[in-house]
C-alpha cells in the first residue's frame, strides 16, 4: 500500500521529518538510488514510498506538502511550480473532455481566462455565476456533466465573501467536490476543509512565501470526498489504464485524488515545484501567523482611513458593516482579515493611475500578499484580457485601485495614501 510520508533519500541518511524538530535541506537531486531491483519496482507501482524522480517527488518538497496539509486540515497535499499549475492539475484531475465547470464570477483574472479561452479548447466549459446573489445561483448552473463547484474562500481583486458551508452543501448534493482557493485567507485565518471543501489550493507564491522571491503552488486533498459513491470520476474510484488497472480510491485511500495528481498529471505534464523554493515557503510558514496578525491589523486601519476619505468613492472590504459581505465575514473570520482589497478613486482612469504613480512606499507590480505594500490598477492588467461585460460581473471598473497590505509601520502607509491623494 502507497502511503503518502517523506521518505529518506539514500539508505543510511537521516530522515527529515514534517515535526519541525530539525531543519530541513535543499536536496538538489534529480533522482535517487534505490537499494535494489525489488526496491525500484515497488517504488514505480506505488507499492513502497520511496522517491524515484524529482518530478514526481523531492523530500524537501515532501516536507513542505506535509506541513501544509497539516495547516489546512487535509490528509494530503502536492506542490506545483506556480498557483496555476496547482489550479489547471486540480481542474485536469477532476474534469475530462465534455465536461463542465460551474465557477464564482469573482476570481482572479488568471483562473477566469484558464476556465473561459484555455480549457474550453480542451474540451471543458466552464458557467460563472454572480456569488453575490446567493449560493443558490451556483446550484441553477450545475448539469449532468458538471464535475466541480470552484470558489474563492477571499475573492481578488475586491474581496469578496461567500458562504462555504452553503455552496459544500450544494456541491455534495450533486455528489461533486467543491474547490476552494484559500490563497488570501491563508490556513491562519480560515480552513475550508472544516466547512466542507474537498480541494483546497493555494499560490504558495503570496502569504506562505510572504517575500516575493518564490514562485509555487500547492494542492491540499481533504480526504472526505467519496470518488466510488459519487459515481462521476471511475479514472480514480475503477481501474486505471495508466497505472495497469490501479483503481486509486481501493488501494491509496483517503489521498487517492492527491496520489492520482502526482502519479498522472505531474508525471505527464511537469509542473513541478522547485526544492530550492520549497524550502523558502518552509521559511516563510514559519512566521505565516505572525505576518498575517500584522497584515490584517495594518489593512483595517487603512480601510477605515480610506473610508473617510473625501477623494475614495468606496471600500470594497468585508470589515465594513455597510459591506454586502459583513455578515458572512464575521462567520468566518473571527479573527479579523482580508488585506488585499479594492477602493474606487473619484474621477477617472487617469485618475487612479496618476494616484498609483503618486505613491512611495507602495510599489507598483502584479504579486500580492508580500512583506511589502503593493498597489496596481487591475482592469489594465491583472484581469486585462476580460472584456467590458466581464470586468462589470467581477466588479471592476476603470476606477478600481487594488492595495495588498504590508506589515511596514502602518502610520507611514496612511502618509504616503494621504499624499498621493492629495
Amino acid at each position: 500500500m502507497y502511503k503518502f510520508e517523506t521518505r529518506a533519500v539514500h539508505a543510511g541518511q537521516e530522515k527529515v521529518d514534517a515535526t519541525g524538530a530539525r531543519a530541513v535541506p535543499i536536496y538538489q537531486n534529480v533522482s535517487y538510488v534505490f537499494e535494489d531491483g525489488e526496491d525500484a519496482m515497488a517504488q514505480f507501482a506505488l507499492k513502497k514510498p520511496g522517491c524515484i524522480y524529482s518530478r514526481l517527488g523531492n523530500p524537501t518538497v515532501n516536507v513542505f506538502e506535509e506541513r501544509v496539509a497539516s495547516l489546512e486540515g487535509g490528509v494530503a497535499a502536492l506542490g506545483f511550480s506556480s498557483g496555476m499549475a496547482a489550479i489547471t492539475a486540480v481542474l485536469q484531475g477532476l474534469c475530462h473532455n465534455g465536461e463542465h465547470i460551474v465557477a464564482s464570477a469573482n476570481i482572479y483574472g488568471g483562473t477566469y481566462n484558464l476556465m473561459a479561452h484555455t480549457l474550453p479548447d480542451m474540451g471543458v466549459t466552464t458557467d460563472f455565476v454572480e456569488q453575490n446573489k446567493g449560493a443558490d445561483e451556483f446550484e441553477k448552473a450545475i448539469k449532468e456533466n458538471t464535475k466541480c463547484l470552484y470558489v474563492e474562500s477571499v475573492g481578488n481583486p475586491n474581496a469578496d465573501m461567500i458562504d462555504l458551508e452553503a455552496v459544500a452543501k450544494i456541491a455534495h448534493k450533486h455528489n461533486i467536490p467543491l474547490v476552494v482557493d484559500n490563497t488570501f485567507a491563508t490556513p491562519y485565518l480560515l480552513r475550508p476543509i472544516e466547512y466542507g471543501a474537498d480541494i483546497v489550493v493555494h499560490s504558495a507564491t503570496k502569504f506562505i512565501s510572504g517575500n516575493g522571491t518564490a514562485l509555487g503552488g500547492v494542492m491540499i486533498d481533504s480526504g472526505n470526498f467519496d470518488w466510488g459513491k459519487s459515481g462521476k470520476f471511475p479514472w480514480l474510484s475503477t481501474p486505471n489504464d495508466s497505472y495497469h488497472g490501479m483503481n486509486f480510491q481501493k488501494e491509496i485511500g483517503k489521498a487517492a485524488f492527491a496520489v492520482y495528481l502526482r502519479a498522472v498529471l505531474l508525471r505527464d505534464t511537469g509542473g513541478t515545484l522547485s526544492p530550492t523554493h520549497a524550502f523558502y515557503f518552509l521559511q516563510g510558514l514559519q512566521t505565516l501567523a505572525l505576518r498575517v496578525e500584522r497584515h490584517v491589523a495594518n489593512a483595517l486601519k487603512i480601510v477605515d482611513f480610506l473610508n473617510n476619505h473625501p477623494k475614495v468613492k468606496s471600500v470594497a472590504h468585508p470589515a465594513l458593516e455597510t459591506h454586502r459581505d459583513h455578515a458572512i465575514y464575521k462567520k468566518y473570520f473571527p479573527k479579523g482579515g482580508v488585506s488585499i482589497f479594492t477602493f474606487e478613486i473619484n474621477g477617472t482612469k487617469q485618475d487612479a493611475m496618476d494616484f498609483i504613480g503618486k505613491l512611495k512606499i507602495f510599489s507598483l507590480l502584479a504579486n500580492v500578499a508580500d512583506a511589502k505594500s503593493l498597489v496596481i490598477h487591475p482592469a489594465s492588467t491583472t484581469h486585462g484580457q476580460m472584456n467590458d461585460e466581464e470586468l462589470k460581473a467581477a466588479g471592476i471598473s476603470p476606477t478600481t485601485i487594488r492595495l495588498s497590505i504590508g506589515i511596514e509601520n502602518v502610520e507611514d502607509l496612511i502618509d504616503d495614501l494621504k499624499q498621493a491623494l492629495g
